[in-house]
């Protein structure tokens, strides 16, 4: 690392030696990726996915390619949260890397009882997955309702001293009504954006492409989506940001952190290019040397 360039950056109190993170979902626990990459270069390792109870997922397919793009309908297979925290995350403890727990639940109890369950483990923060179905109120995503995301937020806050990060949905009207609700009730920062909803249909068998007919679209066609939302809250909420969507290179990181994202999170690149955080680790430094630029904050919300 050239000293004369400053990669780190601290978001919500989680200090980190670059802004490049993994995208849950798409990085396993972590050990899934041990031969192609230096856990500990990362700037935050954001694990899979986790629920109060272990789960199977939705049935196959689970995954279908698109034009610059991927459907997933993965169904938040995990372990459960117990696996998680006494058999996970303390193989995790000595790659010298925050580690940041996704956590998803049907109800704000839910979340509430995954959020206690963390406070006594090695992580250093923990992002809400709100583009999950409320149970209570007819299986409506919870990030759809400004209300409904403030109340699992709340949850979240009051049962944790952990920074908390919840991750927009772009499946909304408006993701700065969101924004607005979850930072009044607490947000120490926030994740955008969690995948579009999105569909393929086969026109052999003239049936859905995914076993569970919809999925989430991600990749290189949703950065702009993503790219426009974080430019969009960053002018109006005073909350740092995790920018994710479509991030592949450091050009993309870099559109991210001048819209206004702190850090970066990498997703479907990484099924790409298992290589594409460290890649773009270094090409960060690179654009910071080349274009003399001694910090990595000074880029960000530079756009205007």
């Amino acid at each position: 690392m050239n000293k004369n360039v400053n990669l780190a950056v601290d978001i919500a109190g989680i200090k980190m030696q670059n802004p490049v993170a993994t995208a849950s979902g798409t990085f396993g626990f972590g050990n899934e990726y041990a031969d192609y990459v230096d856990l500990s270069r990362l700037g935050a390792l954001v694990v899979k996915g986790t629920t109060l109870h272990p789960r199977q997922g939705n049935p196959p397919p689970r995954i279908e390619e698109t034009p610059c793009g991927i459907l997933n309908a993965i169904g938040l297979q995990n372990p459960g949260i117990e696996t998680v925290v006494n058999e996970i995350l303390p193989h995790l403890q000595n790659k010298n890397v925050p580690v940041i727990v996704n956590i998803s639940g049907d109800t704000p109890a839910d979340y509430a009882k995954l959020a206690q369950k963390l406070n006594n483990s090695c992580a250093a923060g923990i992002e809400v997955n709100i583009s999950c179905p409320n149970v209570k109120k007819g299986g409506l995503q919870f990030g759809s309702d400004p209300e409904s995301a403030a109340e699992v937020a709340g949850a979240v806050k009051a049962s944790t001293n952990l920074p908390v990060i919840i991750k927009l949905s772009p499946n909304v009207s408006s993701i700065v009504k969101v924004a607005e609700k979850v930072a009044r009730a607490g947000a120490d920062a926030l994740s955008m954006i969690n995948t579009l909803l999105g569909m393929k249909i086969d026109i052999n068998t003239m049936r859905p492409s995914l076993g569970n007919n919809f999925g989430g679209l991600s990749g290189p066609a949703v950065k702009p989506v993503a790219v426009r939302s974080v430019w969009q809250v960053y002018r109006e909420i005073d909350l740092p940001i995790i920018g994710i969507g479509g991030i592949t290179t450091a050009e993309d990181a870099l559109e991210f952190i001048m819209a206004g994202a702190s850090v970066v999170a990498v997703g479907t690149g990484n099924f790409i290019n298992p290589t594409a955080t460290m890649d773009i680790i270094e090409n960060l430094e690179k654009y910071l040397i080349d274009n003399d630029i001694a910090d990595i904050k000074d880029l960000i919300g530079r756009a205007h």
